[in-house]
């Protein structure tokens, strides 16, 4: 029977079971369309590294034998859709039977869902072997519950793959979780790495989505691109990464510094985002270069490092699968407010935000840490619309698809779904930013001061937010002495003029 595949451009798992066999009768089809380039500007890294990594994929699927089709951004034939697209070729190549992988994306699932509904060949689809869990395991796990504990999926992972684990399956080292040790500053006590970057000349990748008028964000570099775009890139960084960086991981996974943007950070989440390479393979060659180097890879580096992988990633996938779409229109804060133009530019007098934003703008890449506790508490401070941090997030990172995307903004970073994700609100006073950066030495404003001309607005805007969700927040156990304190500071009357300094930051958002 003649068959169409479509591959989507996160689906680039050379070890997928579709490509064992090398059938005649089956072709599969890669498409660059404008609906998956303008549902947000994107950033141009972004759009260029998965446009290469689609046309490399391609080729190495044409090499081993496979017969693909690929329709290019410019292709006069190209409909600009997935459905569109696939109804023509269906009818101009007479496919008898359309096949496709699980999109990860709510928005692509239901489109591919819609379509089959309407072919009049039969359609199939295939899980993309690429997850420690299925689609809707989470829900599973967490039935009948009101709480989707990160903490016990976690665990239930541990003890489902058999990770990490001694021969009673009981944790290595005695405990679960060895977060409370890798919060630390980077404190120069030892050398950070160079970024091991790939050189790649994209410029008429560059030159299309220039000549096709497509709306991107953000700079590149086309001569020297430096994004893994193949499998034996994505591999070639995942080694480098347990060879120089992992000894140091878990230490520093929350520090922040101004000289280096990607710290002890693997920078493997677009590769994994694509599915260049797989979380199996990462976690199982993480664990064995632990294994053979324990004097080198500490416990806690190593356990860190899986738990992001199998805890978090998987994590965030199981309650965006669970809660779509639903989701995606959550505002526990019922917050209205625009997004600075700013973080669009970077050019704000807050040194974090600054630095964090540019560097986001040249790299398309931010570590978890700057995008929670800089960029992501702002936000939520300053009562950003949970739908403009959203577009933000998923357009300016290169690693940005919605699944793992929504979950961390709209959950994590905005507690715009009252605690689904989070147990409290992340935010913060200059104070931990001081503590895990170098960003406050060099600030126009004073990280000590709450109010004045030069007071860090973080600190007003921190106890405007309590002061404000008061009723909401109140009961949280999580947020600790955050009330007592505001009653103290009603009580002298120091809150009044700190409200009073936050009320005008926040009119005043787009001059800080």
């Amino acid at each position: 029977m003649k068959t169409l595949r479509l591959i989507l451009g996160d689906q680039l798992n050379i070890n997928h079971s579709w490509f064992a066999t090398i059938d005649p009768n089956v072709w599969y089809v890669m498409m660059e369309v404008r609906s998956e380039t303008d549902y947000v500007a994107h950033h141009i890294q972004k759009v260029v590294a998965i446009f290469a990594a689609m046309r490399n994929f391609a080729h190495q699927l044409q090499r081993i034998g496979h017969q693909v089709i690929y329709i290019t951004l410019d292709d006069k034939n190209n409909r600009q859709s997935f459905p569109e697209n696939i109804r023509w070729l269906i009818q101009a190549h007479h496919f008898q039977k359309f096949e496709y992988q699980l999109p990860d994306e709510f928005r692509v699932d239901k489109i591919l869902h819609e379509l089959c509904l309407t072919l009049s060949i039969p359609c199939q689809e295939f899980d993309t072997e690429h997850f420690f869990t299925t689609r809707h395991e989470l829900g599973l796990i967490f039935r009948d519950q009101k709480q989707y504990l990160l903490e016990t999926f976690y665990r239930k992972m541990r003890l489902k793959h058999n990770l990490l684990l001694d021969a009673k399956q009981k944790p290595l080292g005695g405990k679960w979780n060895y977060d409370a040790e890798n919060r630390k500053p980077y404190d120069e006590k030892v050398k950070v790495p160079p970024p091991l970057l790939f050189q790649h000349r994209v410029q008429p990748l560059v030159e299309l989505l220039q000549k096709q008028n497509v709306k991107t964000i953000g700079s590149i570099d086309s001569e020297n691109f430096s994004w893994s775009l193949s499998r034996k890139e994505a591999l070639a960084l995942l080694e480098y990464f347990l060879k120089n960086l992992l000894p140091y991981f878990g230490t520093y996974q929350d520090a922040m510094h101004t000289d280096y943007p990607y710290l002890f950070h693997s920078r493997l989440s677009f590769a994994l985002n694509v599915k260049l390479i797989s979380p199996h393979e990462v976690i199982e060659q993480a664990i064995a270069e632990w294994q053979q180097y324990p004097e080198k890879i500490s416990f806690p580096q190593i356990e860190g490092f899986v738990r992001q992988i199998l805890g978090w990633r998987e994590y965030m996938r199981g309650i965006y699968w669970l809660k779509m779409p639903e989701y995606a229109q959550l505002n526990y804060f019922h917050h209205q407010n625009p997004l600075p133009s700013w973080y669009w530019s970077g050019e704000t007098r807050m040194a974090c935000l600054r630095d964090v934003i540019t560097n986001s703008l040249r790299n398309a890449f931010a570590h978890h840490i700057q995008r929670l506790m800089i960029t992501g508490n702002f936000a939520l401070l300053a009562g950003v619309h949970p739908n403009e941090t959203d577009r933000w997030y998923l357009g300016i990172y290169a690693d940005a698809f919605e699944w793992v995307e929504i979950t961390n903004t709209r959950g994590m970073s905005q507690y715009a779904d009252g605690g689904i994700v989070g147990t409290k609100p992340y935010v913060s006073t200059a104070q931990y930013i001081n503590k895990m950066s170098n960003y406050c030495h060099k600030c126009f404003y004073d990280k000590n001061q709450k109010v004045g001309h030069r007071a860090c607005p973080f600190n007003s805007l921190y106890w405007h937010f309590y002061f404000r969700n008061r009723q909401k927040l109140e009961r949280n156990l999580r947020i600790g002495i955050v009330y007592p304190t505001l009653q103290r500071m009603e009580a002298n009357g120091e809150l009044a003029s700190i409200l009073q300094q936050a009320e005008h930051y926040l009119q005043n958002a787009e001059s800080l």
